[in-house]
């Protein structure tokens, strides 16, 4: 079989070195990779139009397209994909608003009795601002649509929260993400990354994860799209897991079914684990980058006849999915500034060497190759995942594997893992 999987970031890396595993797979392609994609699978650019990138898939015979990121899922490239009767893993353009738009996201929560934290939103800033002044109440204020990740700002000030509706909907820094934007209280507790493949009907739970979104240590500084994650979160009992597939999973596909939005492919639930339960922060309708770096190296059963059911409706034949045992870190290196303004180009340095440490892996984020040098191309830059019998020990070796990598003003929080190993 040949596999197609669009995207150019470390979780794509992920996908496809994981996908290469595979015994029935004969080939793959990545639109548009990266430099270290390109290290096991065939690099081509991507088409401007869709039904190009269609037109190629038909005619390289290719069997699957698997979609890494959220925007094309959200610009309907699985349904340019489905009308030509060609096999697309993830959800068609209706079942990616569940990601594409918090208010669409919260209204179905609300409609299905799904924990959740309270919200308003709102077109008008004075509208907003007026409502934020009348609860004075910490919040945080969203845009509505896709951000990359950075969309988020804490509101715990009433001049914090103004800064950021006025950030959202004047400025329009996001831009038409923003076009308006959902204020929500502020949930206390601990956040968890919850990852099912669903086919519309069966869920299929992953192990757990937890991912770190701040850009600093302590969980200080600006949101991201994720600084590092580790699996398996301790947060998550067994007591948990069973609540939020009855609670959670369930009612959000039967929920998307009812309104006509059958949603496969992979459902990731946000969670705040309160003092009151288990609340949803979000969905996306896709793996979690970096949660794919530390999930896809734990799965010990082949990805690709997953993704093949789930797109035939066949999932509940492959419930029994294998795990190895060994605990999972990744730290992301990022570009310096990052999620500010940041410079590229800078040559990277010691990726042989980081490989070389047992247990070790880098996926590539933020790469492309120059000449004989690999070079930074993005904000986050590369994640450094390692394996390992326990936590504490794939951290440590995931942050020898940083140690062995260079670039000029590389950032990396130096705290990946902290609330497992408090518990410890």
């Amino acid at each position: 079989m040949k596999i197609l999987v669009i995207g150019q970031g470390g979780r794509e890396h992920a996908l496809v070195w994981k996908l290469a595993q595979s015994q029935i797979v004969e080939k793959i392609y990545c639109m548009p990779g990266n430099a270290g994609i390109a290290q096991i699978a065939e690099v081509i650019p991507m088409p401007d139009r869709f039904a190009d990138l269609a037109d190629w898939a038909e005619s390289e015979n290719i069997g699957l397209t698997v979609v890494g990121p959220e925007v094309p899922l959200a610009e309907g490239i699985v349904d340019t994909f489905n009308e030509r009767r060609l096999k697309a893993f993830g959800p068609d353009k209706r079942a990616a608003q569940l990601e594409a738009s918090k208010d669409f996201a919260k209204e179905l929560m609300v409609k299905n009795d799904i924990p959740t934290a309270s919200h308003r939103t709102f077109v008008d800033a004075e509208e907003a601002m007026a409502y934020i002044e009348d609860h004075n109440t910490p919040v945080f204020v969203k845009a509505n649509g896709l951000a990359a990740g950075k969309g988020v700002i804490p509101g715990r000030t009433f001049k914090e929260a103004v800064q950021a509706v006025t950030s959202i909907l004047v400025d329009r820094a996001f831009g038409e993400a923003g076009d308006s934007v959902v204020i929500e209280e502020e949930l206390i507790g601990e956040e968890a990354s919850f990852t099912v493949l669903t086919d519309g009907t069966y869920c299929l739970p992953f192990v757990s994860s937890q991912d770190h979104k701040m850009s600093h240590d302590g969980d200080t500084g600006k949101n991201t799209g994720g600084m590092g994650a580790y699996s398996p979160a301790p947060v998550i009992t067994p007591e948990l897991h069973d609540y939020v597939m009855q609670r959670v999973v369930y009612p959000t596909v039967n929920g998307m079914a009812e309104i006509g939005c059958s949603f496969k492919g992979v459902l990731y639930v946000g969670l705040m684990i309160t003092d009151a339960g288990p609340k949803v922060l979000e969905f996306n309708c896709r793996f979690g980058d970096p949660e794919a770096q530390v999930l896809l190296p734990r799965l010990k059963s082949d990805l690709v006849p997953l993704l093949m059911a789930c797109v035939d409706g066949t999932l509940a034949q492959h419930a029994d999915v294998q795990w190895h045992d060994d605990a999972a870190a990744c730290v992301i290196m990022a570009s310096g500034g990052y999620p500010d303004p940041y410079q590229t180009g800078e040559v990277i340095t010691g990726l042989e060497d980081a490989a070389s440490i047992h247990g070790v892996n880098v996926f590539h984020a933020g790469t492309k190759q120059d000449g004989d040098n690999i070079v930074t191309a993005g904000g986050r830059v590369l994640c450094v995942t390692a394996t390992a019998d326990g936590l504490h020990d794939a951290i440590q070796q995931a942050y020898q594997g940083v140690s062995a990598i260079q670039f000029a003003d590389a950032h990396f929080r130096n705290d990946i893992g902290y609330r497992a190993l408090e518990r410890d």
